[in-house]
């Protein structure tokens, strides 16, 4: 499995007074790119809901090394090194064109259903459960 980070540009209503794209949004960015990271791999999140599952953030965290600017690109990898029957990690890491590492984080999540009831997927949906472990069993080789 191949997939191409997620990829975009600072905008301008993410930035502070101070010109630089704002903390709060790196989490929103973990999201986008742990959405396309699932869809990218035949499983849009369309269809884990439709089928009574939701994946709620059980936690965030985000280091941030190197500040980004208005309209700066940049790619976000992200990688599930850590994943269980119910519980799953997401590890990111945040990169400008020039390469460099600006910022790193991780969220944690678990599969429940429409009552908010933890699910063991791999027995009531192993097609989501056999996704999951093939982003986490390809690590970075995701990435080429």
């Amino acid at each position: 499995m191949q997939l191409e980070p997620y990829s975009r540009k600072v905008f301008y209503y993410e930035t502070d007074k101070m010109g630089i794209a704002h903390h709060s949004n790196y989490i929103r960015w973990f999201e986008e790119a742990r959405t396309m990271l699932i869809e990218h791999a035949g499983l849009p999140f369309e269809t884990v809901e439709e089928e009574g599952l939701m994946c709620p953030v059980l936690s965030a965290e985000c280091e941030y090394l190197i500040p980004f600017r208005f309209d700066e690109r940049f790619i976000i990898k992200a990688y599930i090194p850590d994943f269980g029957k119910i519980r799953f990690t997401v590890t990111y890491e945040v990169y400008g064109e020039d390469g460099r590492l600006h910022a790193k984080g991780l969220t944690t999540h678990c599969f429940v259903d429409t009552d908010l009831k933890p699910v063991r997927i791999k027995n009531s949906h192993p097609h989501v459960y056999d996704i999951y472990s093939q982003i986490s069993a390809a690590g970075e080789k995701l990435y080429g």
